[in-house]
């Protein structure tokens, strides 16, 4: 997986940026491995793309109402490049040389402040934001309680992998 990153006032740490790469190729290989393989393609041969921007509020608040009407702050945005699962797979599998799989923007102040708030710490927090920014990237969403709970427990098993579990 390829990662292009950007956050112009370099507010993240490469620890961070190495979590999330870890956290990408673990994501690709939890969604996607198992399928590749039946079909004969190796998850470590494919090189899709990810964009990632951390970001400040002004900025994702322009985004926000930009692109989904919303008058207020978030804390990530996901932009797409396909319609769900199964159309992200299908190119995955057919252009396996260069997938873009969409953009994630996060917004680096609310992911500070969220981290207080819910003490999850700031690493957690970074990693989680983008996390839930790439399953819906994957094509999954949270509008239904059943989504929901599925998206969350992906979510988990990749944060998991890479040492970012929940405390219990």
């Amino acid at each position: 997986m390829q990662i292009v990153y950007s956050d112009e006032n370099d507010r993240l740490t490469p620890e961070i940026w190495e979590l999330m790469d870890r956290a990408a190729e673990t994501a690709l290989e939890t969604e996607f491995g198992d399928e590749l393989r039946d079909a004969g393609v190796s998850p470590g041969s494919i090189e899709p793309e990810i964009g990632v921007t951390i970001t400040g509020r002004e900025e994702i608040l322009e985004l926000n109402r930009e692109y989904r009407e919303k008058d207020s702050v978030t804390d990530v945005l996901s932009f797409p490049q396909f319609a769900g699962h199964d159309d992200l797979f299908e190119d995955l599998l057919n252009d396996e040389t260069e997938t873009l799989i969409g953009d994630v923007v996060i917004c680096h102040d609310v992911a500070v402040s969220q981290a207080e708030e819910y003490g999850t710490g700031y690493t957690r927090e970074m990693l989680y934001l983008f996390v839930h920014s790439v399953m819906h990237l994957f094509g999954y969403d949270h509008m239904e309680e059943d989504e929901k709970k599925e998206m969350r427990a992906r979510e988990e098993q990749v944060l998991s992998a890479i040492g970012l579990g929940r405390r219990r």
